[in-house]
């Protein structure tokens, strides 16, 4: 019997599924931890009380949109994967792209570049090829959210504009970089002066390539559109959850700007996994300010707030990760384990 230690070093491949299985975990206890928070910070017993009364088949529906959105997102995918030439049939395509919501709980959800393992154990594609769709497909998410944001037409509340503009600052030194051949190359002789820089230079300058393909100016607007039409089916499941809270419900249009610009600030936290934290308390607090708006008392505001942060969050972002899960079963039966 070897150790465990032992085993992994002697498969990379092992080694990285342990540590993306840990991320998990890790992210799950960190969930539990933050809405016991949220619920201890307002009227603890108050929120148990809404969750459990809460209707079921508002929650079913949050999560059918989800998976419409998921659906969207996919020919995206495939749109991506015929502009670097990688095959694959629609069935092990949709299971890979499925799969890779497993890991929407890393920082800055990059954990979905798990998928090129995937594509590389079914066809082959070099991981640095593939890889940069995971990029694209990140690019892309923050401009359809941008665009949601102003189709909201509401005016953003004080102190919380910086976001969209970190957004958009980070956005443009993105683009500049990857569509810039004169700023690659002078990252990559830096990067040579070493030895290791010098061994995983050509990967970079290939994934570099593939970047250059998908960001193009002239290739952002469809993948754009597919976005911020997924996106806004989350958006409606946000309105049904919030809706429930208060009486008469809340705007769509509300509902729009507030889940995407929640989702932005959680983007712009790359370093939490998922945006957790940041992405609940942006949502929160404006669901909170929605509700005194529409009469509640500050205390039934406050625990109907992180109510319905919580079950938003469980029907869009943990339904993710369930489903990546099953997939990634389901590719794991068909297809062995990935080295």
């Amino acid at each position: 019997m070897h150790p465990p230690d032992t085993v992994a070093a002697a498969d990379p491949g092992l080694a990285v599924r342990r540590r993306l299985q840990r991320g998990i975990v890790v992210a799950l206890i960190a969930a539990a931890c933050l809405y016991t928070v949220f619920a201890l910070s307002t009227d603890a017993e108050s929120v148990m009380q809404s969750i459990a009364r809460f209707p079921k088949g508002l929650i079913v529906a949050a999560m059918a949109l989800s998976f419409g959105n998921y659906l969207v997102r996919f020919v995206r995918w495939r749109l991506y994967c015929a502009r670097l030439c990688i095959a694959l049939d629609l069935r092990t395509s949709f299971t890979i792209h499925l799969a890779g919501l497993a890991f929407t709980v890393s920082p800055g959800k990059m954990g979905e570049a798990f998928k090129s393992l995937l594509v590389r154990r079914v066809n082959g594609t070099p991981v640095h090829v593939s890889a940069p769709i995971v990029l694209a497909e990140r690019f892309t998410d923050l401009l359809g959210f941008l665009l949601l944001i102003a189709a909201g037409g509401l005016g953003l509340p004080e102190g919380q504009a910086w976001i969209v503009w970190c957004t958009l600052a980070l956005c443009a030194v993105l683009f500049l970089f990857v569509t810039s051949q004169r700023a690659q190359s002078a990252t990559l002789r830096l990067a040579s002066r070493t030895s290791f820089g010098r061994k995983i230079a050509p990967r970079i300058e290939g994934a570099l390539s593939s970047a250059r393909t998908l960001l193009h100016w002239r290739a952002l607007f469809v993948p754009t559109l597919i976005a911020a039409a997924g996106w806004s089916l989350e958006c409606i499941g946000f309105q049904l959850v919030a809706s429930a809270f208060v009486p008469g419900g809340v705007p769509f249009l509300f509902a729009v700007s507030t889940y995407a610009l929640s989702s932005v600030a959680g983007a712009v936290a790359f370093v939490f996994p998922g945006g957790l934290g940041v992405t609940e308390a942006s949502m929160g607090t404006l669901l909170r300010r929605r509700y005194l708006a529409a009469g509640l008392s500050p205390e039934t505001a406050a625990s109907s707030a992180v109510s319905a942060t919580i079950l938003i969050r469980f029907a869009t972002l943990w339904f993710a990760v369930g489903v990546g899960v099953v997939a990634l079963l389901a590719f794991r039966r068909r297809h062995g384990a990935i080295a």
